[in-house]
């Protein structure tokens, strides 16, 4: 349930029995939408009124309030970022936190409130912190931040944009409002679904790095941890399926865990059960590899393969030497052990 109330309403005093929200009425934002429905997935706001006013009089009888009043104070749940004291980011308020973005009230919410948003998910009630706190931090940075510097009119870079981008989330938020022309204006109705829609975009990505990126990241882990038992290099990485989005795992945990020695090959079945060697690239956007595959072996293929390389069941290498296959695992591990060799 939303309320309007404006500042020339008589009666500003009301009886409530239930949490309320407080928030501006008029132009709604991507930001507060995003707050408003964070906050609402929270025990105690769950059946929260959402007030949207700009009476102070009104909004210092809320429970909480974001984007307006002009005062930033947690232990009084006040939220606000337009006023000119104002200049907090992630990194300020938590300093293991990297980034300088200046908060919105979406970042705001998320950054008091975000944990407890995390747990109420399906799937996260019971996760150790460790994974909730990964995944806080890859959905303010993937998402949460980017509303924060759009409502704070911060641009992605210095340069002059060579074209426009009129589809993100604030730009389909600020489609939702009434249009000038219309002769029967539905702002509650609007903010409504702006609501929805922020709510559906979050819960989406958490989602994606709770079922699909978490678990490629225990995937990598788990075979950088016994990569030793696949060569004594400790170079190559046999992972147990194929189609893991692996490269930002690798990058991540190989600092993490100060690995010295990088890891050259990860090997994986493709779709038909044949297996492949791939390289790992120097970085997730390098098309260099930290080790490419024998350049005499690049574009040859099957038997040709096999016996240039006097390696059963080789398939292909490409003529980048950026990938292989072969048969068998045992025959893709010769690969990565036989080009490890040749590099010495």
């Amino acid at each position: 349930m939303m309320a309007e109330m404006n500042s020339g309403d008589a009666d500003t005093k009301r009886q409530c029995t239930r949490q309320t929200i407080g928030t501006h009425n008029g132009s709604f934002h991507c930001d507060e939408a995003l707050a408003c429905f964070l906050l609402r997935q929270l025990p105690e706001y769950k059946d929260a009124e959402i007030i949207r006013t700009r009476n102070q009089s009104v909004l210092d009888t809320c429970d909480i309030v974001v984007d307006v009043g002009g005062v930033f104070d947690p232990s009084k749940h006040r939220y606000d970022h337009h006023q000119r004291s104002f200049s907090h980011s992630m990194n300020s308020l938590r300093p293991a936190k990297p980034w300088t973005t200046k908060l919105s009230s979406a970042g705001l919410v998320y950054l008091h409130f975000g944990e407890r948003v995390l747990r109420t998910i399906k799937g996260l009630k019971d996760a150790d912190d460790s994974k909730v706190q990964a995944i806080y931090d890859k959905v303010y940075e993937n998402f949460i931040e980017e509303v924060d510097a759009i409502d704070n009119g911060i641009a992605q870079s210095d340069e002059q944009p060579r074209y426009l981008i009129t589809t993100n989330l604030s730009s389909r938020v600020k489609h939702l409002t009434p249009d000038w022309m219309d002769l029967s204006p539905d702002e509650e109705g609007g903010f409504k679904k702006a609501m929805e829609l922020t709510g559906l975009e979050f819960l989406d990505k958490v989602n994606y790095y709770n079922t699909s990126w978490w678990p490629a990241r225990e995937l990598v882990e788990s075979a950088l941890d016994g990569r030793f038992e696949v060569d004594s290099s400790g170079e190559v990485l046999v992972f147990s399926q194929g189609g893991c989005p692996w490269k930002e795992h690798l990058y991540a945990l190989e600092e993490a865990k100060k690995i010295e020695t990088p890891v050259k090959y990860v090997l994986y079945t493709d779709q038909n059960g044949k297996w492949r060697v791939q390289c790992v690239p120097v970085s997730s956007n390098s098309f260099s590899n930290r080790l490419s595959l024998p350049e005499k072996w690049r574009g040859i293929r099957n038997e040709e393969l096999c016996t240039l390389s006097g390696i059963p069941g080789c398939i292909f290498v490409h003529a980048n030497g950026f990938i292989g296959g072969n048969e068998t695992h045992e025959g893709a591990l010769q690969m990565a052990r036989t080009s490890l060799a040749q590099s010495k």
